[in-house]
Parts: structure tokens; sequence; C-alpha cells
């Protein structure tokens, strides 16, 4: 499986969906990983963090989504992020449904 981890854009939020230990497990498990470019620097990890893990680095929140079977998130997705979510992808993250009636729609 692909599994995607975007940056976060939501204000004041710089926890990482996946931390470089566990993309090494699920690397190591036959599963790819794309991580978006500077996505782990808020919790203190950069890019070869990842890639030493195994992990593919992607430029744009357009190459994670596309690219990937699922994705794995901090928060709920952002209304700019909506249209970056394919048909049968699993979205693996918390969602605060009670703030956005769009996501339980």
């Amino acid at each position: 499986m692909n599994i995607g981890v975007p940056t976060e854009i939501k204000s004041q939020e710089a926890r990482v969906g996946l931390t470089p230990d566990s993309v090494r497990v699920l690397v190591d498990n036959g599963h790819k990983v794309i991580i978006q470019d500077k996505a782990g620097l808020g919790t203190g990890f950069d890019n070869s963090d990842y890639q030493n893990s195994g992990a593919d680095i992607a430029y744009t929140p357009e190459d994670v989504y596309t690219n990937s079977d699922m994705i794995v998130k901090v928060k709920e997705p952002l209304s700019s992020e909506l249209s970056l979510i394919q048909e049968n992808q699993i979205v693996f993250t918390y969602f605060h449904l009670s703030t956005s009636s769009k996501l339980t729609a």
C-alpha cells in the first residue's frame, strides 16, 4: 500500500501524521510511504530523517494525494484539501465532525 503524509495546513498545527520510526516499520512491512516536503519540521524531523527511514519526499500535496492509497493526517481535512481526496482512498485522521457539516455528508 502507498501511504501518504501531507503537511498539516491548519493554523498553529505543527504535528505530523507519522514519525520516521513509524515510517521504518511500514516500509519494512512492504509499504511505500510518501511524505510531503518539510511535513515533519514542526515536530523536529527533517526530510533526511524520513528518507533514512525509507520514505519518498513529495513536493506538493497533490503529489501526496495522487500517489497514495491511504492518507495519514493529524487534523481533519480543511476545505482546500477535500478536492484532493480520491474515491476509495482511505483517510486516517481525527475527524472533528461537530465542527464541519461538510465532513459528515
